[in-house]
């Protein structure tokens, strides 16, 4: 299903940085979008499982978000507003407070960094020192948390970590969960280096964790393990930092991606899906006794976007006020578990590995080229699926929350026939 134009992809391939990526493993110029749906400018129509990497949790130009949001702009509401007090923001903050923060008892007070997630990342990590008064963080392996230098310290991925230029310091890696197959108990090798004043590691001011590891290839932490990590980190006095950037917003079933284990962390990331209709926003919330920050300690041009405001107080009215996206959530879940289940039975050579919570999956497989192979052959049929994992070795699944069941399962059905087309 790649272009019939033979021109289309030129102007990219000539004036655009060799640095882009996902336009070659999709080999089209996409022109419209709707639900879990996107269009070529020839007309070929592609269904997204993808969904802007976690960002359009509620699909491309969701109806309801779209009205919202058109309404604020042919009123000329304000668009770009800095920090400044705005009709917008006070809406979204009581929003957020009313749907999401008070009903789940959590303490938080909001920041708004700059509209991305590294931004949120980058002022966690600078809140976390400030309120300790130490340098060193601590991570996991295959973290991801961010492209800009302080998020990179604190990922693993060498690739990437490689593109800084510079040493990445202040940040030291531990086993995530399951990292040794069970054979280690959890926490020995952390707790051991905190205790041993030879060890060399210096005290941390945090840790930082993925409750499930999105670009780490899927890796889901146990509900027990995050909770020893933060009871781990409230007895070395160290702050508990959740980067549920990916996985927030309702991707694994609740909203915050850590619910489930019964955990209140220190400070949480939020960005992606927090606009609903992929408008850049993002924030960080921390307990209002971490709140130290001097006026403009930490700011940025862009961290008033306006019409995401908009649009993300009408999704948590939308989406969050009645619990039924957490019901429904789970159960596409079920669908996407069990279908992947049924493709490595299919194919036991493959030696596929399934795992996933909510409506995050992945697909690892023996081979970790055939992940890739297979990510190709679905965007032929017809779907949009990419790969994840230290060596690209697990085919992502990650559509829109209101995807339907029937699009759900045709989806699963072109994921199907790919592997099966690479036997």
């Amino acid at each position: 299903m790649t272009t019939n134009n033979p021109h289309a992809l030129s102007v990219f391939e000539a004036l655009e940085s060799e640095v882009r990526s996902y336009c070659r493993g999709w080999p089209t110029v996409f022109d419209r979008a709707q639900g879990a749906r996107l269009t070529d400018e020839d007309g070929h129509s592609y269904l997204d499982f993808f969904a802007g990497a976690g960002s359009l949790n509620y699909g491309h130009n969701n109806p309801v978000l779209k009205r919202a949001l058109i309404d604020y702009i042919e009123r000329d509401g304000i668009t770009h507003g800095l920090d400044m007090a705005t009709t917008a923001k006070r809406a979204f903050l009581e929003t957020f407070e009313n749907v999401i923060l008070r009903p789940r008892d959590l303490p938080y007070k909001v920041m708004f960094p700059g509209p991305t997630g590294t931004n949120a990342v980058e002022s966690a990590l600078k809140l976390a020192r400030k309120v300790k008064g130490r340098e060193s963080v601590v991570s996991f392996t295959n973290a991801f948390h961010g492209m800009s230098l302080g998020s990179l310290a604190v990922t693993g991925n060498a690739f990437k970590r490689a593109g800084a230029g510079i040493p990445l310091v202040h940040g030291t890696p531990m086993p995530f969960d399951n990292y040794f197959d069970g054979q280690v108990p959890d926490f020995l090798w952390f707790e051991r280096l905190l205790e041993d004043q030879g060890s060399g590691l210096n005290k941390p001011a945090a840790v930082i964790v993925e409750t499930v590891q999105g670009e780490g290839g899927i890796n889901v932490a146990r509900a027990e393990w995050l909770r020893a990590l933060q009871d781990l980190c409230h007895r070395q006095d160290m702050l508990l930092i959740v980067d549920d950037i990916q996985m927030g917003c309702g991707r694994t079933g609740g909203f915050f991606s850590f619910e489930e284990a019964g955990i209140v962390p220190d400070i949480v990331t939020l960005s992606k899906s927090i606009s609903g209709y992929g408008l850049p926003m993002s924030l960080c919330l921390f307990k209002g006794e971490l709140d130290v920050w001097e006026p403009g300690e930490h700011n940025g041009t862009f961290r008033g976007n306006n019409p995401a405001f908009v649009t993300a107080a009408a999704t948590l009215d939308a989406y969050w006020a009645d619990g039924q996206m957490e019901k429904q959530t789970l159960a596409r879940g079920e669908q996407v578990e069990q279908a992947l289940l049924a493709v490595g039975e299919e194919h036991p050579e493959a030696g596929v590995q399934v795992r996933g919570r909510g409506l995050v999956w992945g697909m690892k497989f023996a081979d970790s080229a055939r992940a890739t192979t297979v990510c190709r052959g679905a965007f032929e049929l017809g779907l949009l699926v990419e790969t994840s994992g230290p060596e690209s070795e697990v085919v992502k699944v990650l559509p829109p929350l209101t995807v339907s069941s029937a699009e759900l399962d045709e989806g699963l059905q072109i994921l199907a026939k790919a592997v099966r087309d690479t036997a």
